[in-house]
C-alpha cells in the first residue's frame, strides 16, 4: 500500500527490513547502540560486524535520537539508529515521534532519498502497534509536506498484525 505527499511517497511493505533496498534502515536502536535482540539483531546478523564497530565508536544516543552508520553487507548502505521509548517510561508519545524525526532529519543530512523503518518501540520495549502506526506514519506525512531531499520512506512490518495496524492507519492519511 502507498500514498503520495508531495513529491514523495510513503509505502508499507510486510517483510525483513534487513532485506530492504533502500539508501538506509532504521535500526530501532537502545541507549548504548548495543544492536542486541529482535531488529537490532537481525541487522548485526546480515549487516556484520562493522555496524556494531560503528556504534561503539559513536557510544550512546538519547531516546528520541538518531546517529548513522555504514550498512555492512546489507542491500541499504547506511543504518539509521533510532532510539525509541520504552513503554511506561514517560512522554512515549513525543520520544517516538521525535525518534521518527531525527531519523528523517539525519537520512536529508545525509542526502540520502530513501529509508525504511521497522515498528520502532513495539517489541521488547512494549509500546503499543496502534498507537505506533499512528505517531510514525502522521510523523513521515508532516516531515514529507515540507521541502526535502527524501522520495521514499517505507514502513517495514515482519507480522500480519503491525501491517494490519499500519494499514488501518494509512487509511485515514489520504
Amino acid at each position: 500500500m502507498k500514498i503520495r505527499v508531495n513529491h514523495s511517497k510513503i509505502e508499507l511493505v510486510k517483510g525483513d527490513i534487513t532485506e530492504s533496498n533502500t539508501d538506509a534502515i532504521v535500526n530501532a536502536a537502545n541507549a548504548q547502540l548495543i544492536l542486541g535482540a529482535g531488529v537490532a539483531g537481525a541487522i548485526r546478523s546480515k549487516g556484520g560486524p562493522s555496524i556494531q564497530e560503528e556504534c561503539n565508536a559513536i557510544g550512546h544516543c538519547p531516546v528520541g535520537g538518531a546517529v548513522i552508520t555504514g550498512g555492512g553487507n546489507l542491500k541499504a548502505r547506511h543504518v539509521i539508529h533510532a532510539v525509541g521509548p520504552r513503554q511506561g517510561e514517560g512522554d512515549e508519545v513525543t520520544k517516538l515521534k521525535n525518534a521518527t524525526l531525527n531519523s528523517l532529519k539525519v537520512a536529508k543530512e545525509n542526502k540520502l532519498k530513501s529509508i525504511t523503518f521497522p515498528a520502532i518501540s513495539t517489541g521488547v520495549y512494549g509500546f503499543p502497534i496502534d498507537a505506533c502506526a499512528r505517531i510514525m506514519l502522521t510523523t513521515a506525512k508532516t516531515y514529507l509536506s515540507g521541502p526535502t531531499i527524501i522520495k521514499r520512506v517505507v514502513f517495514a512490518l515482519f507480522d500480519e498484525t503491525s501491517f494490519k495496524a499500519f494499514e488501518d492507519q494509512i487509511k485515514t492519511l489520504k
